[in-house]
């Protein structure tokens, strides 16, 4: 464990992968490849109960919601050279957080994002800083009323810090590393005061954000 947190290329044999999931990966060579491969696998609507699946599970069932999406995300950037660096985005108790997986290109970070609607994917590495970067989902981050929802963010976590085989090749679901992310530190991005007046969206951007890639069951919770 020691020596995966300063290994700058995973592996397979520091993931526990086998050599077609390796492979998968590791065709998975940018970032806008990365949020490609997102998007084309279906939305886990996570029928049976709730998940949380390992980059294994992902590639077996081919279905991810958010963290199971960073989590793959953060697996293929680290196969290439990339830090597996992870964000958590923390919102008003109505709504659902979200986690994104973060990159740098030079002094810009960027983000990837498994989401079933178009408002909280992918962000090209423009943002100076992570709270920069965590602010442009404050407009488009919204419940069912449209009251805007987002409220904190995490610094950088480096998934290095969590055995591979708790989030990679994890047979079961990865609540170590859900709880983790969920417990770290989180910088507020709004005041108490500023949130009671952020503006709802009005009926006409809530009706937009009804578009989805992956249609779910009507009897199933929605998932972010």
């Amino acid at each position: 464990m020691s020596n995966l947190l300063t290994r700058k290329q995973a592996r397979r044999v520091d993931l526990g992968l086998t050599a077609r999931e390796f492979s998968t990966l590791a065709r998975l060579a940018t970032p806008p490849g990365i949020q490609a491969f997102l998007n084309a696998i279906p939305i886990n609507h996570e029928l049976a109960g709730e998940t949380v699946h390992s980059v294994r599970g992902v590639l077996r069932h081919r279905k991810a919601h958010c963290i199971e999406g960073a989590l793959l995300a953060a697996c293929a950037l680290w196969i290439h050279g990339d830090p597996p660096l992870v964000m958590h985005l923390d919102c008003d108790p109505c709504d659902y957080p979200h986690i994104v997986t973060l990159f740098r290109r030079g002094r810009a970070w960027g983000a990837i994002s498994k989401s079933n609607g178009a408002y909280l994917r992918y962000r090209d590495p423009v943002y100076r800083t992570l709270r920069e970067l965590a602010m442009s989902y404050v407009h488009e981050y919204f419940d069912k009323r449209g009251h805007k929802t987002l409220r904190s963010y995490s610094g950088a976590f480096d998934l290095r810090r969590i055995d591979p085989s708790l989030w990679v090749s994890n047979e079961d679901a990865c609540w170590v590393a859900h709880d983790r992310l969920a417990g770290l530190r989180h910088y507020p991005l709004v005041t108490d005061r500023q949130a009671r007046a952020l503006t709802p969206r009005d009926a006409f951007e809530r009706r937009s954000a009804r578009l989805v890639e992956y249609p779910r069951p009507t009897r199933t919770p929605t998932v972010r």
